[in-house]
């Protein structure tokens, strides 16, 4: 706790004498106002005591039936002790009740609270002290609740700061904006990396002390050990009270520092988002400088050396194969896989179902550190990368259904790689590329493990039906009779590599037939059949004539299939 915290034995939440008095029933009256209102309660406690003060805190509100003053009414000098020990123990208040034993309170203690300015207060027979001591709990009670919710609120903006793409600045940006102080941030080599002025959000102006100015504080800093706050004091608006935090690694290096200056102490709400700020910037610079290494090591050596994995020795292969191993939180022998998402490629429309690419919480509006920081939760690895197309990762995991449902349900698709070793993962990332564009074109996902590696398995059945009606359409808009024979001779012809006489055994066909036959088609397919990439790409699209009525028809969720782009 800060130096210039409120006692750690107060509460986060404080009730004031103005308020307390404010919830009292009107039939309490203030006869003598000592002028400290705004000044905080810590209990109500009744006392009949001659001398409380031994088992008093200060701040309370002292309650007395009068019962030490029945002897004593009238002797000035004994009444003015009691008030002035009250005074000395700082109490906040004395509350004198009415009946029995007083109708009225004594002129002597109204002139004894008058001559050391202790706040009186007559409590009618009308309001038993309990009922005082319950409405100062319920006040307290409730303080400490809009206390607590308040910095909830706080904490889940310094989480939101933690994640942004500048997350120190915007830090720093909420903590100022709710605790009245500026701030400012160091690294290790004492350089300021980011500034938060008290106001900043309304127009203010910037810290009131400079860098050169804070240096010897700096220095102290971090030169110390362990946790502690360097105080100091400055002649600016917002500096009577300046304190520091040093920020320590795990192995309690220094890493730089945190500098506040404010101009009053802090209240224990306040040192809260405090303590919550320092951490979270521990946090982030731990992470920069001494978190997981594994990862910028391994980037390192591979910019610096990128044909090692195929020349490099034994001994070499197996440090990359060590370092890769903890970033993906397996073994050096354990199975990866490249995962490839996909962004959703258009806005939702009215109609669409939930949960179709477009639609839902894609997430692709969130900035780009805390879209990174999900994927790496989802995938258990340290290692994604941030693409054109959305992002790839790599991970141990197989990524199950669900897995897989969990990531759809965001709006997004994935391409999943087969299982691989160290040294296979360019080309299991080459090969999950291959399958985007049946990802894009189907807009489902697709697992490499199911795919059939062939030119109509990586084509797919809907991509495959939009090839198959773009070329061969002006057969397919011929009468069903003559298009099914059409369609049948061209499937025998390029299935007997275009020879005439084993065409025309495999038909019951006379070969001239055939040859008229495949002259029309060239003509209505306006094409040379007689090129070898005309035959291939004719004899993959007969592979899915059967699909093309699929092309308009509804879906299994309701969904067309897409159409040429």
């Amino acid at each position: 706790m800060a130096p210039v915290a409120a006692e750690p034995s107060e509460r986060l939440g404080f009730v004031t004498l103005a308020q307390f008095l404010h919830q009292l029933p009107p039939e309490l009256a203030v006869l003598h106002d000592g002028g400290n209102a705004g000044e905080r309660l810590r209990w109500v406690e009744p006392s009949e005591l001659e001398d409380p003060t031994p088992y008093l805190l200060d701040g309370e509100f002292l309650l007395t039936a009068g019962l030490p003053f029945l002897d004593e009414g009238g002797d000035e000098d004994r009444v003015d002790a009691y008030v002035q020990r009250l005074v000395a123990a700082r109490v906040g208040a004395l509350g004198f009740g009415l009946e029995p034993y007083f109708a009225a309170v004594p002129a002597a203690v109204v002139r004894a609270c008058q001559r050391h300015n202790l706040t009186l207060v007559a409590v009618p027979n009308t309001v038993p002290f309990a009922a005082v001591g319950l409405a100062f709990s319920q006040l307290l009670e409730s303080e400490n609740a809009t206390t607590f919710r308040q910095l909830a609120e706080t904490n889940r903006q310094l989480m939101r700061a933690v994640l942004s793409a500048r997350p120190e600045h915007e830090l720093l940006a909420a903590l100022v904006h709710r605790v009245p102080v500026w701030a400012v941030l160091v690294g290790a080599d004492g350089r300021v990396r980011a500034r938060g002025a008290r106001g900043t959000h309304r127009g203010g102006t910037e810290a009131a002390v400079d860098a050169i100015r804070l240096q010897p504080l700096l220095a102290k800093l971090l030169a110390g050990r362990g946790p502690r706050v360097e105080m100091d004091s400055f002649d600016a608006a917002g500096s009577a009270l300046v304190f520091g935090y040093p920020l320590r690694s795990t192995r309690d290096a220094n890493l730089g520092a945190l500098v506040l200056g404010t101009d009053a102490p802090l209240t224990p709400a306040q040192n809260s988002v405090v303590s919550s700020a320092v951490g979270l910037l521990e946090l982030l610079v731990r992470q920069r400088t001494s978190g997981s290494l594994a990862p910028s090591q391994l980037a390192t050596a591979l910019l610096l050396h990128p044909d090692s994995v195929a020349t490099g020795g034994v001994r070499h292969v197996n440090g990359l194969k060590d370092l890769l191993a903890q970033s993906v939180s397996s073994t050096r022998s354990g199975q990866l896989r490249v995962v490839q998402g996909l962004r959703p490629a258009a806005p939702a429309r009215a109609d669409a179902p939930a949960g179709a690419p477009g639609t839902g919480p894609a997430r692709s509006g969130d900035s780009p550190v805390r879209e990174l920081l999900e994927w790496r939760r989802m995938f258990d690895t340290k290692l994604v990368e941030h693409t054109d197309y959305g992002f790839a990762a790599i991970t141990r995991l197989k990524v199950d259904d669900a897995l897989l449902a969990g990531v759809e349900g965001l709006g997004w698709r994935l391409v999943i790689g087969s299982a691989t070793e160290f040294p296979g993962l360019a080309s299991a990332y080459q090969r999950a590329s291959a399958l985007r564009s049946r990802v894009e074109a189907t807009g489902h996902s697709v697992r490499a493990d199911e795919v059939a590696w062939s030119v109509t398995g990586l084509l797919g059945r809907e991509a495959g039906a939009m090839l198959a009606a773009r070329l061969l359409a002006p057969v397919l808009a011929l009468e069903p009779e003559r298009r099914d024979a059409l369609l049948g001779i061209l499937r025998a012809w390029l299935g007997e590599n275009g020879s005439w006489d084993a065409t025309a055994k495999a038909t019951g066909l006379h070969r001239n037939s055939i040859r008229r036959q495949v002259r029309m088609l060239a003509e209505l397919l306006e094409t040379d059949l007689n090129q070898a990439q005309v035959r291939a790409e004719l004899w993959i699209a007969l592979q899915y004539t059967g699909d093309v009525d699929l092309l308009s028809a509804p879906g299994p969720e309701g969904a067309q299939l897409p159409h040429e782009r």
